[in-house]
């Protein structure tokens, strides 16, 4: 306990930068994750090889290479005298561009288990792809892939911790400054170990919470 309580600085920054990646990225990749699934259905050929080089490309190249791309490459093609944006900010980028592909995938497994009628239904009556897609298919979709996007969510917080090796005070980095202070190096990730389970079980729990609450509207 006592390294807990004597460390509550870094360990509270750390839990702090942590949390703000995660919710950050968690809000921005669900946005631009169901942007691409669109694409990934789309009736337009060009969009739908758009958003299958999206996924593909990003999903399958590593993460920590994505992260080298934001934290040496995006700072490059800022404009010339603007303030270089902060770790923080980059890792967040990285952590969105990567879990959006992951949330497109789990959207458009639910866009297909939606049956083919209720978007033919809703073009008979003159709905566009967009309305047919906004007001028909994803009401019902979303429904169908809370699991499997609350564990895009988890896979997302433990992403979090590849920031500590880009100069970010997150919870993976919190051993290192911990040592530092000559603390034990099992007690510190005992207790880092200890708020991501935690967190996890937070997060099922919200899982299980709207399944209950989705299932009673069905």
């Amino acid at each position: 306990m006592r390294t807990l309580t004597d460390n509550l600085d870094v360990y509270g920054q750390g839990l702090w930068n942590t949390l703000v990646m995660f919710l950050s990225a968690g809000a921005l990749s669900l946005v631009l994750g169901t942007l691409v699934a669109g694409l990934r259905v789309s009736p337009v050929p060009v969009m739908r090889t758009f958003g299958w080089l999206y996924v593909n490309l990003i999903r399958n190249t590593p993460l920590t290479l994505v992260f080298f791309f934001f934290a040496f490459g995006v700072p490059k093609l800022a404009p010339e005298g603007s303030p270089p944006p902060s770790y923080l900010a980059l890792a967040i980028g990285a952590l969105t561009v990567y879990t959006a592909t992951y949330v497109c995938e789990a959207i458009r497994s639910g866009i297909n288990t939606v049956p083919l009628g209720q978007a033919e239904a809703a073009r008979a009556i003159g709905l566009s792809f967009t309305d047919t897609l906004r007001l028909v298919i994803m009401p019902q979709a979303v429904r169908s892939v809370i699991p499997p996007m609350m564990s895009v969510f988890i896979a997302l917080l433990k992403n979090t911790t590849i920031a500590a090796g880009f100069s970010v005070l997150d919870l993976g980095a919190v051993r290192a400054y911990m040592s530092e202070r000559g603390e034990d190096a099992i007690f510190t990730l005992l207790w880092v170990a200890l708020i991501f389970v935690v967190i996890v079980l937070g997060l099922t729990a919200l899982q299980h919470s709207l399944e209950r609450k989705w299932r009673i509207v069905r």
